[in-house]
């Protein structure tokens, strides 16, 4: 009998057919990956098995050989689904224990909770999946693979009116950092040998193949293939999900820049501002710089303290050698020349219920400004640029909103919001977090290009071999400081991650 069962399932919405007869199935204990680029079907997938979506009439689903009530979040529990979404969730100030009891209920007397059984009832969701964490400590304090596991374990807590027969993982590592990943998909694998199905979505194509039995592949809202996983590489999966070689992309262009007469790009000197301690800099003009570093190193303090979204305690920030007037702060940032994409699309980089059009526009309404008003013609007209330029899916939706939009698809928004500004300085962090592998190559192509226009680029990401083949050289962070720079003749995904992983055990990078 299979875990779940899926048979022509099929969702439409108003002008698109986001899901077209999309069939598949999941064994006890297969870990069964689901793939697909941004705008493929995955998402509208889930929330159809969580029941947050109805799909069409001719659909059906099976969990464990009964049929799913469709549209209904209760009865998707009640069949056996659980999920383990992007947004973990997970309340920071509160313990572990107290995280995993937090949906299914505490056990009580007389309105009492009896804290020793709710720890103990932690510990022993913990177990099941071979998770070792102190179940009285803040969430706040764990890695973040060990909060994605604490997700896990919630999700997966015995209920006795209720069986566990499929988890559903929802780009679990995407913002893990790369040492860590690894922690995770043992935890995944853990589940899997327990006889539970896994249905895992990722766009880490190496983790995928490593990781699954089987792997689906979903293109335009149709199945494209189902395969084992043994038989694949990354090369087969990008292929079949964008249905051309990813070689057919453009190559990217050689990073640039060294010395120069001009003064750099971007300086700074001294920088104190959260864990970053006393840090100096340069970019030249033309040159992208990589910053990596484990969770709580600095490295994602490092871009919001430069632009002042993080408050300085100290430092000096030049452009062009001039520096920055005013009190630091993004407004003031912004004006003298420097963008910044931050890592959170949803909270800090976009107005989410805004139409895709004033996204665009808003960080540079001067350009489109005259007598007190907008002039929309030529700010659709400007937007409509920008969605040729940097392939927007569904075109011409410029009055969509945001956050309709798939996260490929958002980034490439938040981007060419940044572009627009024509920043002398470019401030990207996580620049490809949750993107599919043809939308990367196109923001690295933008990338690229704003560097051979004379850009300074720096990059901050989890992605090793991301920064290893966009970065001229790539800066480690280690307790608030820079602890090494791996030039372009020294740099890889093997380097990076040496240099990580001596960061972490404590040794010299």
């Amino acid at each position: 009998m299979r875990a779940l069962e899926i048979r022509d399932l099929s969702k439409a919405f108003p002008g698109v057919l986001a899901l077209d007869r999309v069939s598949l199935d999941i064994g006890p204990g297969e870990v069964h990956a689901l793939v697909g680029h941004n705008g493929s079907g995955k998402s509208t997938l889930i929330k159809i098995l969580a029941g947050c979506e109805t799909p069409e009439s001719a659909s059906s689903i099976l969990v464990g050989g009964d049929r799913l009530d469709l549209g209904s979040p209760q009865s998707s529990y009640q069949a056996g689904l659980r999920f383990v979404h992007q947004d973990l969730g997970l309340i920071d100030s509160m313990s572990v224990a107290d995280n995993i009891c937090l949906t299914g209920g505490w056990q009580t007397s007389f309105g009492t909770i009896h804290p020793r059984a709710a720890a103990r009832e932690a510990a022993r969701a913990l177990a099941a999946i071979e998770l070792d964490v102190d179940v009285d400590r803040p969430v706040g304090e764990l890695s973040a693979a060990a909060r994605t596991g604490v997700a896990v374990a919630r999700a997966l807590r015995p209920d006795e009116g209720s069986r566990t027969a499929v988890l559903v993982l929802d780009e679990p590592t995407a913002t893990l950092p790369m040492h860590e990943v690894e922690k995770l998909l043992d935890v995944v694998r853990s589940v899997a040998a327990s006889g539970i199905g896994v249905l895992y979505v990722s766009h880490r194509l190496g983790e995928v193949i490593d990781l699954a039995d089987r792997v689906t592949v979903l293109r335009d809202g149709r199945k494209i293939v189902t395969l084992q996983a043994r038989d694949l590489s990354q090369a087969d999966l990008a292929t079949a999900m964008l249905g051309f070689e990813l070689e057919h992309v453009p190559a990217l262009a050689a990073t640039r820049g060294g010395e120069s007469a001009e003064p750099p790009a971007l300086t700074v000197e001294d920088l104190d501002a959260g864990v970053v301690d006393g840090v100096d800099l340069t970019l030249e003009r033309g040159e992208i710089v990589g910053v990596a570093g484990i969770e709580g190193s600095g490295r994602d303090q490092l871009l919001p303290a430069i632009f002042g979204a993080l408050p300085r305690r100290a430092g000096t920030v030049r452009i062009g050698g001039r520096t920055l007037a005013g009190a630091p702060g993004p407004r003031s940032s912004i004006n003298q020349g420097i963008a910044y994409v931050p890592a959170d699309r949803e909270h800090q980089a976009a107005l989410p219920t805004l139409p895709a059009r004033e996204n665009v526009t808003i960080a540079g309404l001067g350009s489109l400004s005259r007598h007190g008003g907008i002039r929309r013609r030529a700010e659709r007209e400007e937007v409509t640029g920008w969605f040729d330029r940097l392939d927007v899916r569904p075109p011409g939706a410029l009055e969509e909103p945001f956050d309709s939009f798939s996260g490929g698809n958002q980034q490439k928004l938040v981007l060419a919001r940044a572009l627009r500004c024509d920043p002398a300085v470019l401030l990207l962090e996580e620049p490809s977090q949750g993107v599919d592998v043809g939308a990367q190559a196109r923001l690295h192509v933008e990338i690229n290009r704003f560097a051979d226009d004379g850009g300074a680029v720096l990059v901050s990401s989890s992605d090793a071999d991301e920064l290893a083949r966009l970065c001229r050289r790539v800066l480690v962070f280690q307790r608030g400081r820079i602890a090494a720079e791996l030039q372009r003749s020294a740099l890889s995904e093997a380097s990076i991650s040496h240099a990580l992983l001596a960061e972490s055990n404590g040794a010299p990078a």
